[in-house]
């Protein structure tokens, strides 16, 4: 069949050149296909989603990628690839020639791009950033997502790409490590299902930014749900607050959990509530996940922030007092100085 397909081929070579022999019609060939091109600089070209190669040839020749469709449909004969160019943007350099573009479109060499989510953030969040990138096409999906379904993680992904597909893809990432997470998970964990490891998981996430903590995090909550202590972690009451969204005082200024909001009953509140929250409160990273279904194990029972970005970890009540002290300290002058400048 290839045999005929390039028969057929340097006859339609032969009509090209007004009933040139076959012989020198396949010299011809040779060098119309491998000689550099017209176009002058590198520029970007995309072959859409469904698109034939005979579209492709003509906007090529339109463009002035090339200088005969014909030629380059003929080749792509030759060789059989003519179902085989892959849809995407390309970006084709100057002079490139009929060959050099076909086997680019052939190895499907497409633009890239990349998108990252950080850990940490709530799906509203996530969602915004996704609306927002330039590099993503198509109008946000329809259908809602919950709280804590979407993996956070840095994404490449080609020209075309719609904002609905992004979005589905975080969503089985997601499905995915949970299945290859959830059945290697420790035994006699305080979660009963992967939604529950999730919610857990999304807590230690909004606790600490220090990937070094996360074990240690987790490795706590884990005792306390043990011990049926509450977890009392501040992120939960801001998301029964807020949803989330940052705490700001009326001047604009970010400012910290007022003692109504502590006291306040809701279902994300674990200072006031026993075992874990109503639902996740972010989207946490597969390390905060995997941390949650493996955590070592640890006598520390207590943490607070030192200031610094990190914890102060503490095995007594009494010890935790006094790094609570220290942290108060150390926020009041933050917000002392923040108000001077």
């Amino acid at each position: 069949m290839r045999f005929l397909k390039a028969i057929f081929a340097l006859f339609l070579v032969a009509a090209i050149l007004g009933g040139a022999g076959l012989g020198f019609g396949w010299f011809w060939l040779q060098g119309e296909v491998a000689k550099p091109g017209p176009l002058v600089q590198e520029t970007e070209f995309t072959i859409e989603r469904g698109e034939g190669l005979a579209s492709v040839a003509s906007r090529l020749e339109t463009l002035g990628f090339i200088e005969d469709k014909r030629v380059l449909r003929v080749q792509a004969r030759l060789d059989a690839v003519e179902s085989d160019i892959k849809a995407g943007s390309y970006v084709v350099p100057a002079r490139a020639s009929i060959v050099e573009i076909l086997d680019q479109f052939v190895d499907g060499e497409v633009i890239e791009f990349r998108l990252t989510i950080p850990e940490g953030l709530t799906t509203a969040q996530i969602l915004r950033r996704v609306e927002a990138a330039d590099d993503l096409e198509g109008d946000m999906p329809e259908r809602s997502f919950e709280e804590g379904v979407l993996l956070p993680d840095t994404y490449v992904f080609g020209a075309g790409t719609t904002r609905t597909q992004f979005i589905e893809r975080m969503e089985a990432a997601q499905d995915d490590l949970l299945d290859d997470l959830w059945g290697d998970r420790q035994e006699g964990l305080p979660v009963s299902t992967p939604y529950e490891a999730v919610i857990l998981a999304s807590v230690v996430e909004k606790e600490t930014a220090h990937a070094d903590e996360r074990p240690l995090v987790a490795g706590l909550f884990v005792g306390r749900l043990k011990k049926g202590m509450r977890l009392e972690s501040d992120p939960t009451i801001i998301y029964g607050v807020s949803k989330g969204e940052p705490l700001y005082n009326r001047q604009g200024q970010r400012r910290t959990l007022y003692r109504s909001e502590i006291d306040r009953k809701t279902d994300w509140n674990t200072y006031q509530i026993d075992g874990l929250p109503k639902t996740p409160i972010c989207n946490p990273g597969r390390d905060a996940i995997a941390a949650v279904l493996n955590p070592p194990e640890t006598d520390y029972v207590f943490f607070v922030a030192d200031g610094k970005g990190g914890h102060l970890f503490a095995k007594t009540y009494a010890e935790h007092q006094r790094n609570v002290a220290a942290y108060r300290r150390f926020e009041r002058e933050e917000i002392a100085r923040e108000r001077e400048n």
